[in-house]
């Protein structure tokens, strides 16, 4: 089996990490005025039957799936409490099945993304885990 592009070592996901942490701290301490959310967590069989289902959804919707793209949000305030910063993960294509694309993936915007993922323990700890 080969390697995907982009695997990183245990070292470089920690240096990623360290240089997030100063933008994390500025979103608790001026925006949800508390430690916020730094992960999201998916069970294997989740990410496995979502992409199953997006790959199906895809064709059903005219595309043929070639990646995910994930994002990075935030749950809505709630009488008066900012939500925690979350994941969710949307399909992509590069064009409608029998049309040209330029080359580059798009999110098919009419299809499903998942979200609800697992928090960390507590919400705001860093990697690792």
């Amino acid at each position: 089996m080969e390697n995907p592009k982009g695997l990183i070592t245990p070292e470089q996901a920690k240096t990623l990490n360290d240089a997030y942490t100063s933008r994390c701290e500025l979103v608790s301490k001026e925006i949800t005025k508390r430690d916020d959310n730094r992960s999201s967590w998916y069970s294997l069989d989740d990410i496995k039957t979502f992409l199953e289902l997006a790959e199906k959804q895809a064709k059903e919707l005219g595309y043929e799936m070639d990646g995910i793209r994930i994002y990075c949000g935030a749950y809505p305030t709630v009488k008066g409490e900012v939500g925690y910063s979350t994941s969710f993960i949307i399909p992509t294509a590069t064009n409608k099945i029998g049309e040209e694309g330029d080359g580059s993936s798009q999110d098919i915007t009419d299809a499903n993304g998942l979200n609800l993922g697992g928090h960390g323990k507590p919400p705001s700890a860093n990697y690792p885990q």
